[in-house]
């Protein structure tokens, strides 16, 4: 089963068709996409109530990539707001409670920074990260070519096989040792991540410019490159029971567009979606 949807559901303008408030952007989302990103969890551990509303708010099938909290990435700068990592850890795992409890929770995403590079030291702390996660079902996702270079791709993959890591796949600028290629591999496991982030390579880097988060995933993804993908997710749901694939090309508002375009391509009907709000003609 292929699975597509977006990261976040608050930016997606052209997806609302009359104006609505916030607080009820995801419920017309839901009646869109069967899955999303919650990228908020990044930034900061989410209190319980937000997570038992965005629950209520979408249908049975809904499901929820939950992106894992900065500090436990090592994205976070200076000291991390907790006494210990197991407390953050912990402060973490009680926040995803309401989507486990309802079966809501297609994965816990880490996204590792561009610094965090393939070495003995960050090998441990992802197995570390493992037990720390139990049995929540965990994406893994890299940011430094050296998981992939020639003699490491394998060892990255049979580690993630043997750990039980979700491979996150991503298809993103090709700009040096802060990207990484496109690995089709399933990593041996019956669920798997892709994440279209763009091609905006001129953008992607630019950490020094003002607005560089909003250049950076400028993009809009033709029909040439959808089709193709649309043969690559078809290759891995021959491989994966759940194909999960969420679009994170948002700078342009282009993000949505791209995902029902391959959807449509794919020729996908999703059933169970929440109903659609009629506009007003």
């Amino acid at each position: 089963m292929i699975t597509i949807g977006l990261t976040g559901w608050g930016d997606h303008d052209r997806l609302y068709t009359t104006p609505v408030s916030p607080r009820d952007k995801l419920q017309e989302y839901a009646a869109h996409f069967p899955t999303v990103e919650v990228d908020s969890a990044f930034y900061a551990v989410q209190p319980q109530r937000n997570a038992l509303r965005w629950v209520n708010d979408t249908p049975e099938g809904f499901r929820f990539i939950v992106k894992a909290y900065q500090g436990m990435t090592g994205h976070q700068r200076g000291e991390i707001p907790f006494e210990s990592k197991e407390e953050m850890f912990h402060a973490f795992i009680e926040s995803l409670q309401p989507y486990i409890e309802t079966k809501k929770l297609g994965m816990v995403l880490f996204q590792f920074p561009p610094w965090f590079d393939c070495k003995k030291e960050n090998v441990n702390y992802l197995r570390w990260c493992k037990v720390q996660m139990g049995d929540i079902p965990c994406a893994l996702e890299f940011r430094h070519q050296s998981w992939y270079r020639t003699g490491f791709r394998e060892g990255t993959i049979q580690f993630m096989k043997e750990e039980g890591w979700i491979h996150s796949i991503c298809d993103e600028p090709q700009s040096g040792e802060g990207s990484v290629p496109i690995v089709l591999d399933s990593a041996g496991s019956d669920t798997v991540l892709v994440r279209f982030h763009g091609r905006n390579i001129h953008g992607w880097q630019k950490r020094n410019h003002a607005n560089w988060r909003e250049v950076r995933y400028l993009y809009r993804y033709n029909e040439a490159e959808l089709r193709e993908w649309a043969g690559f997710l078809k290759d891995l749901e021959k491989s994966s029971k759940h194909v999960y694939a969420v679009f994170n090309n948002n700078s342009g508002g282009d993000a949505a567009d791209n995902a029902k375009q391959m959807i449509q391509l794919l020729g996908i009907e999703y059933e169970g979606l929440a109903p659609r709000q009629l506009g007003l003609f």
